[in-house]
C-alpha cells in the first residue's frame, strides 16, 4: 500500500495507483503515513534548498575578474 497527501483535502490517503485521486491533487507516493503527513513541510524545505542553490548558481563568478 502507498500513501499520498491530497493537497485539496489536506488529508493523507492510503490506496493503490488505480483508485487514487487525480495526480494534480496529490503529493507522493510515500512509504508510510507519517512521511505523508509531513509532505507539505518536506516540500517547503526542499523549495528553500532549491532556491538557495539557484541563488548560489546565479551569483557564481560574481565579482571575479575575467580574463581578457
Amino acid at each position: 500500500m502507498t500513501f499520498w497527501f491530497n493537497v485539496m483535502t489536506r488529508e493523507v490517503e492510503e490506496h493503490t495507483y488505480s483508485d487514487r485521486a487525480p495526480a494534480s491533487d496529490l503529493l507522493g507516493p510515500y512509504p508510510t503515513r507519517d512521511v505523508a503527513e509531513r509532505a507539505l513541510e518536506t516540500a517547503r524545505q526542499r523549495t528553500e534548498e532549491w532556491e538557495a542553490d539557484e541563488a548560489a548558481d546565479d551569483d557564481w563568478g560574481a565579482g571575479r575578474p575575467t580574463d581578457g
